[in-house]
């Protein structure tokens, strides 16, 4: 049994540690879940972070690790049980060292992705993992999620860009694993452990993260595809054609054009009428090969396939930011025209086209609704949305939600899916996971759990239901 975080655990901790209980540590940011707090704790470091921890198992008061509050699947809220010390790394900032040399950076848990990008940047290195979040998405949370972004085609998600983590174990012991080492074969590797389980296991506090040369020459276009099969044949092309030189490749669906249109009017379009698909290519050349050149020859090699029918080029910076921006406002698009469901999933490359037509075929037998389909094409992950069709609310699909949802991860698990990409499972999802999940591969994170937390005060409830 857990009790809740009150002045009894208070009198506990170290001084000038608590916050005021506001709503920003108890909301999400769609306003699905909403959470409560015994009491808020913001450490200034690793020490009082594991003192903090050691009073909670002495306590056995349920912790609930809190970055920026960006997840969308209700990690980082727990809306039932004793209420919990919500533990935000806030102010846990410091950038405590930089090697450029070596492509590393030290960062604390509560730096925020920003600002390590902009760490890097100073010494002429990039940390190239890219949110639209990244101005209040904080380093431990995109740790803790496995996080992945617009860039992992190219670079991996957050589990490939850490070389080591400093963690507060259940037990309120420090793990000091802060390595600069590519190659340490030493037994277990619990950075990989700690990374992707939503703070179940214990607390990042700390993390060695990989940086990237900056490339010399960047470009981006987007291109009119007939759909996600000429998508992904260009994808194959522009890769072969580049030899790594392809950062993103991002899917875009006409419905997503149209939801813009509606949410932002004023936004420019370089298309009209709006057409079906689209795909925004980024590419990233060394010195002397020119991206323009680069992005010309793909559009060419891929009319003549059949593949593009119509493309733009960015000119400047300024036009590359502009379609980015297109791609960057579409999820506030969505949430301007409000989902019935969402559904972040990722698929085998050679499934994705069947998978869209399948699914789509299988929407419209249910009812009329609107789907945008969109994502970081290049490494499988989509954002499958339903909405409302024109004129009616979503609340009228209530009865069916559910339905709809779980014949979507069906359709994903039968071709060898994830119904999770990058957003973690958290609560909402847990479910789904105690479903579809190996019961083998089940039952070892459960006894992993059972080891590291025997007292069950780290997240519960979160990833294992």
């Amino acid at each position: 049994m857990l009790n809740p975080a009150d002045a009894v655990l208070a009198a506990h901790l170290p001084q000038g540690v608590l916050r005021d209980i506001a709503p920003a540590y108890t909301e999400e940011p769609r306003g699905r879940i909403m959470g409560q707090a015994g009491l808020v704790a913001a450490p200034r470091d690793v020490e009082e972070c594991a003192a903090i921890i050691r009073a909670c198992a002495d306590a056995r008061v349920p912790v609930v690790p809190r970055g920026g509050g960006t997840g969308l699947v209700g990690g980082q809220l727990v809306a039932n049980g004793p209420a919990p010390l919500v533990l935000s790394l806030e102010r846990m900032t410091a950038i405590r060292d930089i090697w450029p040399e070596e492509a590393v950076l030290i960062a604390e848990s509560g730096v925020t992705l920003h600002d390590a990008r902009q760490a890097a940047a100073a010494v002429g290195r990039q940390f190239p993992l890219s949110l639209a979040s990244q101005g209040s998405a904080q380093v431990g949370g995109v740790l803790s999620t496995n996080a992945g972004g617009v860039n992992v085609l190219r670079y991996g998600n957050a589990r490939a860009l850490c070389l080591g983590i400093e963690a507060v174990l259940p037990n309120g012991e420090v793990m000091r694993d802060l390595k600069r080492l590519r190659k340490d074969n030493t037994g277990y590797d619990l950075r990989d452990l700690l990374i992707g389980a939503e703070g179940t296991l214990g607390i990042i506090t700390a993390a060695s993260l990989v940086l990237a040369p900056v490339p010399a020459e960047t470009g981006v276009a987007l291109m009119v595809v007939d759909g996600p099969a000429a998508a992904l044949s260009l994808l194959s092309l522009a890769q072969a054609r580049m030899a790594g030189g392809v950062t993103a490749f991002e899917l875009i669906s006409g419905q997503g054009l149209r939801f813009l249109d509606a949410a932002f009017p004023d936004m420019r379009q370089p298309f009209d009428p709006r057409p079906d698909w689209l795909v925004l290519v980024e590419v990233g050349l060394p010195a002397g090969l020119s991206a323009d050149a680069a992005l010309e020859g793909l559009f060419t090699a891929g009319a003549e396939a059949g593949l593009v029918h119509d493309g733009i080029i960015a000119q400047s910076g300024q036009q590359a930011a502009e379609l980015w921006s297109l791609r960057e406002h579409i999820p506030l698009a969505n949430r301007h025209v409000g989902a019935i469901a969402s559904h972040d999933i990722s698929l085998p490359l050679s499934e994705i086209a069947r998978f869209v037509s399948d699914a789509g075929a299988k929407i419209a037998q249910q009812g009329d609704m609107r789907i945008n389909c969109f994502g970081h094409l290049g490494d499988g992950n989509l954002h499958y949305n339903l909405f409302p069709a024109e004129g009616r609310r979503r609340e009228e699909y209530d009865e069916i939600r559910r339905d709809l949802s779980r014949k979507i991860h069906e359709l994903v698990i039968a071709r060898g899916g994830s119904f999770s990409a990058e957003h973690g499972v958290g609560r909402l999802k847990a479910a789904d996971l105690a479903r579809w999940g190996d019961p083998v591969r089940l039952a070892a994170m459960r006894a992993i759990k059972g080891a590291l937390d025997p007292l069950g005060i780290m997240n519960p409830g979160a990833v294992l239901a």
